[in-house]
């Protein structure tokens, strides 16, 4: 039994560009360049709306499509990153997504484009890869600010793309500049998946790269979790499902009774299969119990992914409506709008980092009930926000309640590489989908009520799992316990 670690010890710090710094730049970047391609729609979707004539309603689907494939996206990239390696995977979402997106941008029908930006959630999954990337490259001690400057820096690609892309359609002018706008952003990702892949490796030279010992769901340690497991998948379905209502005759209209009907059934049928999967990767834990050196806590998993509904569900909702919440609430020019907006995301540069910074310094929980309190405070106040309020005030509010919510996911992805090293992807894969799920649900609930209805939801489920976490979540500590490819095992610091 080795007490070594697998990742290097050397202090902390963000100047240079050699070793695992090298690696948390690069690695950041990928992320940004992913959310510049992805979360572009927003900004930019008073241009398209404007181009297109569209009505609200459509453009209101547009926005719910862009984020639902990353449901499950998030979950198989998950699996495929613990086998595969960050790498290879993050090279191939930024050329896959950059193609999609390049036909999203110039495609005519707005059924081309529903179905093409549906595809286009599939490049939200880079986060998850990167997860996996930091955790192998920085000690345990290190994870939490490691893991806020990746998210919190790579998250900066929507402010990135609020500033950039909507300046590019402005400056162009015409119904195709926000088309031109969005296929630069993307050629931009496909070139650099291509620089990432020959810049970076999986893990330091001579570490090891742990992986799942089975594939196609995640391993849990006791008969509960097993239930717990097979549960806590039912929300990642109905996301999908409440979708598919969106767009029913009895909503949007988009799909036809009959397509609506088979897709029902049809996401019926993959739960069954997933529920199998589990079983026929789990079904072991109720004949012959884990070894306590390998047993974690799966509740530990299903509390952070609640958690990450509110705080990252919360972020892509709000800025993918803020900038027409400004436009048609407060009457505000369309570019005046997306640079206000861009506000929201940008604080994530300090917000993110500073959430994991704090989980390293306080405390993994107590960090997660301080942003929680105040992410659960600032949204009820912005749920009673009324048209006759000062812009300067609703702003104002917004960006403190993104600060908590931001810091809130740099907390929570603080703790997810602490749960277990060999299914971090699988576990990031997850919490990453419930965040999609809190997406979706958010958006399609504003699309349903009024702006401030909206924030009123948004403060409500922030205060149940605010309880969640306070009587619940459990402080890492100590350290888990990997088995090496010899069979030997090896311990890793949590502290």
């Amino acid at each position: 039994m080795s007490p070594a670690s697998n990742t290097d010890h050397s202090k902390f710090t963000l100047l240079g560009f050699s070793g695992k710094t090298r690696i948390l730049h690069l690695t950041w970047f990928a992320f940004f360049m992913s959310f510049v391609v992805w979360l572009g729609l927003g900004p930019l979707m008073p241009f398209i709306q404007e181009g297109l004539s569209l009505t609200e309603q459509q453009a209101k689907v547009l926005l719910i499509l862009n984020v639902a494939l990353t449901i499950p996206a998030r979950v198989i990239v998950g699996m495929l990153v613990d086998k595969y390696g960050p790498r290879i995977m993050y090279c191939a979402i930024l050329l896959l997504g950059g193609i999609i997106s390049i036909a999203f941008a110039w495609a005519n029908s707005y059924e081309a484009l529903a179905i093409l930006r549906f595809l286009c959630g599939f490049i939200g999954a880079g986060f998850v890869v990167g997860i996996r990337m930091i955790s192998e490259w920085f000690p345990a001690r290190q994870t939490g600010i490691a893991q806020g400057i990746y998210g919190g820096w790579g998250n900066f690609g929507a402010a990135g793309a609020s500033v950039t892309l909507p300046f590019i359609a402005s400056s162009i002018g015409g119904d195709d500049s926000w088309r031109i706008a969005i296929t630069a952003a993307s050629i931009a990702a496909i070139a650099y998946g291509l620089f990432y892949f020959f810049s970076v490796t999986d893990t330091p030279k001579g570490s090891t790269y742990f992986k799942p010992k089975k594939s196609g769901a995640m391993e849990v340690t006791s008969g509960a979790d097993l239930i717990l497991y097979i549960l806590m998948n039912i929300p990642l379905f109905l996301a999908l499902g409440a979708l598919t209502w969106k767009l029913s005759p009895a909503q949007m209209g988009l799909l036809g009774d009959a397509t609506c009907y088979a897709i029902y059934a049809t996401l019926f049928a993959i739960y069954l299969v997933k529920i199998w999967k589990i079983w026929h990767v789990n079904s072991h834990v109720l004949k012959k119990p884990v070894p306590a050196l390998h047993r974690y806590k799966f509740k530990q998993v299903a509390i952070l992914d609640w958690a990450y509904l509110v705080t990252f569900g919360t972020e892509l909702a709000v800025v993918s409506i803020l900038a027409m919440f400004y436009v048609e609430w407060f009457e505000l020019p369309k570019i005046t709008a997306a640079l206000l907006a861009g506000i929201y995301p940008f604080i994530n540069l300090v917000a993110r980092p500073g959430g994991g910074w704090l989980s390293d310094n306080i405390g993994r929980k107590l960090t997660l009930i301080i942003v929680f309190a105040g992410i659960t405070i600032s949204y009820l106040v912005l749920g009673m926000v009324e048209q006759s309020w000062p812009v300067w005030l609703v702003v104002a509010i917004t960006i403190f309640a993104g600060i908590f919510s931001k810091a809130g996911s740099g907390a929570i992805f603080a703790m997810v590489p602490l749960v277990q090293r060999r299914m971090t992807g699988q576990i990031a894969g997850m919490a990453g989908a419930y965040g999609n799920v809190g997406a979706v649900a958010f958006l399609t609930v504003n699309s349903l009520v009024d702006y401030d209805q909206f924030f009123m939801v948004i403060g409500i489920t922030a205060g149940v799992v605010f309880a969640l976490i306070l009587f619940f979540l459990e402080e890492p500590k100590g350290q888990m316990a990997e088995t090496m490819p010899d069979g030997t095992v090896q311990m890793i610091d949590i502290k």
